[in-house]
């Protein structure tokens, strides 16, 4: 049986003892919903990912190829490689011990690698504080929906304890005659 919508400043104002427009955004919009009834959660990830440019998404996969087994062991190979065929070069090798065109590549790798990765770790977090923000809205929707019942319950409460005293009542005045 469905209900008909509450009065979202009657719900705010009984749950959170503000009227709706003194709540700040996300708290109104967590009570428009709960007196609504309709969901408040989403999907953080779908939404985010929908509003990356190619260069966020480029970014992220440079950030998660760079921090992967598969990266470093074939990094690792890579300078085994080069370390080895200069060395057995010698007076012929295109880079000679102490192999600095190597040091300057790994200079100017690191140079661009650590900014793209912190930009991805910055994307993260952003991701997680729209992540808490929708998990607070969830719970606070959720509590304002547990007192809700709980209310519910308590009322149910009290009108059948009152019916059981009203047939208690019954009971004895039919034994009494």
């Amino acid at each position: 049986m469905p209900h008909a919508p509450l009065d979202a400043d009657h719900v705010s104002r009984r749950w959170l003892g503000k009227a709706t427009h003194d709540l700040p955004a996300n708290e109104a919009s967590v009570v428009r919903s709960a007196a609504e009834r309709r969901p408040i959660s989403e999907d953080i990830n779908e939404t985010f990912d929908d509003r990356q440019t190619f260069g966020e998404r480029l970014a992220d996969r440079v950030a998660t190829f760079g921090g992967s087994w598969t990266f470093l062991i074939a990094f690792g190979l890579f300078l085994v490689v080069w370390t080895v065929l200069n060395l057995v070069l010698r007076r012929d090798a295109f880079d000679p011990y102490p192999f600095i065109f190597l040091n300057l590549m790994l200079s100017m790798i690191a140079a661009a690698q650590a900014p793209i990765i912190m930009m991805s770790q910055n994307r993260q977090a952003q991701k997680d504080r729209l992540d808490a923000g929708n998990d607070y809205q969830v719970n606070l929707k959720a509590e304002i929906e547990i007192m809700a019942l709980l209310e519910k319950v308590e009322h149910l409460t009290a009108r059948q304890e009152e019916q059981t005293e009203l047939i208690r009542r019954l009971l004895a005045q039919k034994e009494a005659r």
